[in-house]
Order: C-alpha cells, then sequence, then structure tokens
C-alpha cells in the first residue's frame, strides 16, 4: 500500500494531498516531540531559521501549532522544519497516512537540493526507502514541473 499512497487511485492533485498531508505532518512532530506546545512551537521556528529552512515573521505559540497540526494549513516552512526535526528522532517515525506521505516527499526535496530522482531517494534514510520510495517520483515531478496555483 505504501508504494501507491499518492499515485494510482487518488482522484486528487499531488499537491492537493501535500497541502492536506502538511497538517499531519506538523502533527507528527507536536505528537512526538517531548515537550508542551509553546516549547515546540519554539524549537521549530528556531530550527527554521537555524537550518535555513524559513524565515518565520515570529515564534508561533502552542496554541498556534495546534491549530496547524488540525483544520489549519501550515506555513511551507513549518511542515519543512517538522520534517527536518522528524527525521532526525531516534525513534526513526514514518509518515502515518498517505496525504502525509505525499507531505514529507514534498519537504524532502525541498530541504536540500538533488541533482535527480535517484539521489534524492539514495539520500532517503533507510527507514523511509519504502513508504516515500513511490512517492517521491511524484514530488520530483511536482517539483521540476510547471504548477500553476
Amino acid at each position: 500500500m505504501t508504494e501507491t499512497l499518492c499515485r494510482g487511485r487518488a482522484a486528487r492533485p499531488f499537491y492537493s494531498r501535500v497541502v492536506a498531508g502538511s497538517s499531519a505532518l506538523v502533527g507528527h512532530w507536536l505528537l512526538l516531540g517531548q515537550a508542551d506546545p509553546d516549547r515546540l512551537a519554539m524549537i521549530l521556528a528556531d530550527t527554521a531559521r537555524l537550518a535555513k529552512l524559513g524565515d518565520p515573521d515570529g515564534t508561533p505559540d502552542g496554541a498556534t501549532l495546534t491549530a496547524w497540526s488540525g483544520d489549519a494549513t501550515p506555513p511551507r516552512w513549518a511542515a519543512r522544519t517538522a520534517l527536518f526535526l522528524l527525521v532526525q528522532m531516534p525513534a526513526r517515525p514514518t509518515p502515518r497516512d498517505a496525504d502525509e506521505a505525499c507531505a514529507w516527499a514534498y519537504c524532502w526535496l525541498r530541504n536540500r537540493e538533488f541533482p535527480s530522482l535517484e539521489a534524492a531517494r539514495d539520500a532517503l534514510p533507510a527507514h523511509l526507502h519504502t513508504p516515500l520510495y513511490a512517492v517521491l517520483e511524484d514530488a520530483w515531478h511536482d517539483h521540476h514541473g510547471q504548477r500553476l496555483i
């Protein structure tokens, strides 16, 4: 099933799935981070700045982070940074559903420069090879295509 997370039977366009999965990605950080939501929001914003994954206007509070993990769409920097932090966790988390997998793949390609799809796949941590292998191709095409939004 992981190989068809964003492909095949999915009726929605890839980017729509990324937007839907971004909240789940931020929620995954909120779930696994070992601090209260205010502290996790601060860590997310500070990491975004330090790792050059985005430039938050300010530091969100825990309520904002919680909203981003629910119905509110998080800013791109928050999803990119959540992935950056999740990938480094010793628990080796993986996406929990199809839309979240699309968001993980999308952010993976935007967090680093890769010369090819194969290089992006090869750079994945071992625990993410299976869940992201196929969806990374959709993310690659989205990243290098001309999407009008």
